[in-house]
């Protein structure tokens, strides 16, 4: 059996557009595919950002102490902004006296954080947490309180805050 010479090259000629074609769609594909990949972990850290900052925000309204209510108010102003940031920075002084003339010692915990909502930079959050409330030197037995609070978190120049803190009832 002999070879032909000069066989047709229109295969050739077909295939190079064709692999051409077919390189690009895959190309495009893997990009959308990135992309895709790349906003849904966008979303999954925007999620667990607020949802640290609305955590972090109440342990700091749970966890206040006569010894070190400076640093605690500190604290509380410095995971807020907004609406909330503005009442408590009116507030703090009386939260200042109160604690220091009591000699409250109060240690609290986070039980719970969930996402109920995620749009852009702002988030809602239920929060949920107790505390325990002692007076230093006092006659007083230890007292347990229960906290539920709905939390709108706000990114704020790329940090999550809370802007709006109510308590459920």
């Amino acid at each position: 059996m002999a070879v032909e010479a000069g066989g047709s090259s229109r295969p050739l000629r077909v295939a190079g557009p064709v692999l051409g074609v077919l390189i690009t769609v895959l190309l495009a594909a893997a990009l959308w595919t990135g992309g895709r990949l790349r906003d849904a972990q966008a979303a999954e850290d925007d999620r667990e950002a607020a949802l640290r900052a609305a955590g972090a925000h109440a342990m700091n309204l749970l966890s206040v102490g006569y010894r070190t209510i400076d640093a605690d108010v500190g604290r509380i102003l410095s995971t807020s902004t907004g609406s909330a940031r503005a009442e408590y920075t009116r507030t703090a002084e009386a939260l200042r006296r109160t604690t220091t003339e009591e000699k409250v010692v109060q240690t609290g915990a986070l039980r719970a954080v969930g996402l109920v909502a995620l749009k852009g930079d702002t988030a809602r959050v239920m929060v949920v947490g107790d505390a325990v409330i002692e007076w230093d030197g006092g006659e007083d037995a230890p007292q347990e309180r229960f906290y539920r609070w709905t939390m709108d978190v706000t990114r704020t120049g790329g940090t999550w805050l809370v802007s709006k803190a109510e308590l459920v009832p």
